[in-house]
């Protein structure tokens, strides 16, 4: 089988891995010629594929920016980013810019599934009808479907074949036939009545955590007014056996799914006159903790007689989360730049990102940053970072990942 996949980043990329495993020719496309250039030397940029993986699969996997190579596919499924405006709304172009492209050369009887982060009525309101300018009706001469991504990069422990798969399609033959084709990658299918139920799904998953994580950082906040220690806490309520799910709190939320996905229902709120505050203020408290990071960072070095501008500080950790180098809306970020900004002397230790080119900054070997820093921050808590060496050496040490409880020191302040 011929299968095509739209956009080859951290979920393009694995289910065109997958499904090439699987026995499928993959036609793999993205306009970023990059992308292109790896795959055809058999390189993979992301931690959750090997190049080792992406070599045995090579020769099933053709790579390209052109569109009309799907004309052979007979099932295409989209995975490009749905990001959020500078103004928190939804931005569609990557998606209807490559639903626009796919159906100038939609043929008969394929399938075309989304993956992308949407809103609830995005398939059936944006989707259907740009791939109906092909002259063709849904449902009757071409399926669709919607079945959210679920990738947690860096993850092992739940994959795309053993991470149920929710899927929802525009008739209940085109679900019948999505389901069909995740089966030979998936071992748990979980079918729902329609399209904008298994959008709905995705931003339920994620909004859930964004709300869980934004009550801990808050209570974070008041715990550090209260002198209070929020990890000891969190430690005590989850021993608690029912009723309490353990969310902890940090310098903020990063990557794709959880800073954005909460706004995509709050801006599709306001179309039925409803202001889902709850949501909303989830999103602010989460977008604050940057700020009350760089506040308490000020604020530990003034009770050492020092100010945040001249002061040398190291950032461990600049991706936003352990263990992998993916950078998008990673707290650290904002916090570097809030402390630039403050006069800081930046530096950084991350052994997943050798270099920050927007602060003109590289990555340097751990006993360099702590040599003669005035800080050290713990932003992202790598697992190969020795957090007890980084105590015995900075002057003052702020952990943001509470990775140093059970280290006591008169140097250290945690969150």
């Amino acid at each position: 089988m011929i299968t095509g996949i739209i956009g080859l980043g951290y979920v393009g990329l694995p289910l065109a891995v997958e499904f090439a495993e699987a026995g499928h020719d993959i036609l793999a496309i993205d306009t970023d010629p990059r992308k292109i250039a790896a795959l055809e030397r058999a390189e993979s940029y992301i931690e959750d594929i090997p190049t080792e993986r992406l070599a045995k699969v090579q020769d099933r996997i053709t790579p390209s920016t052109r569109y009309a190579r799907l004309a052979q596919a007979e099932a295409v499924i989209v995975c490009v980013p749905t990001p959020l405006t500078p103004n928190r709304e939804p931005d569609l172009s990557p998606l209807v810019d490559s639903v626009q492209s796919l159906a100038a050369v939609l043929q008969s009887g394929q399938l075309v599934v989304v993956e992308s982060t949407t809103y609830p009525g995005t398939t059936r309101e944006r989707v259907v009808p740009l791939l109906e300018e092909s002259g063709m009706a849904a449902g009757e001469e071409f399926n669709v479907a919607y079945s959210p991504e679920r990738v947690d990069p860096g993850r092992t422990d739940y994959t795309l074949r053993n991470t149920p798969k929710v899927v929802g399609g525009f008739t209940e033959a085109c679900r019948e036939r999505a389901v069909a084709l995740y089966g030979e990658v998936c071992d748990n299918l979980v079918s729902v009545s329609s399209l904008e139920s298994a959008e709905l799904t995705k931003l339920l998953e994620n909004i859930f955590r964004s709300v869980n994580i934004a009550l801990v950082n808050e209570l974070a906040i008041l715990c550090d007014r209260m002198g209070i220690d929020i990890w000891e806490v969190v430690d005590a309520a989850a021993t608690k056996p029912y009723g309490f799910m353990r969310f902890e709190p940090g310098p903020g939320m990063g990557g794709h799914c959880l800073p954005v996905d909460p706004f995509y229902l709050t801006w599709k709120a306001r179309e039925y006159d409803l202001t889902a505050q709850f949501i909303e203020h989830a999103g602010e408290v989460n977008q604050h903790m940057p700020y009350h990071c760089a506040e308490k960072i000020a604020r530990c070095l003034n009770e050492r007689k020092q100010a945040v501008n001249g002061s040398r500080i190291a950032i461990l950790g600049v991706s936003y989360k352990a263990g992998v180098g993916d950078m998008r809306e990673s707290p650290a970020v904002k916090l570097i730049r809030l402390l630039v900004n403050a006069g800081a002397d930046i530096v950084y230790h991350d052994e997943y990102v050798p270099e920050l080119p927007e602060f003109g900054l590289l990555s340097e070997a751990l006993p360099d940053v702590l040599d003669g820093c005035d800080c050290a921050v713990i932003v992202t808590a790598h697992p190969n970072v020795d957090v007890q060496a980084v105590v015995d050496q900075a002057p003052l040490v702020v952990d943001f990942r509470g990775v140093t409880r059970g280290i006591r020191a008169d140097n250290l302040v945690r969150l």
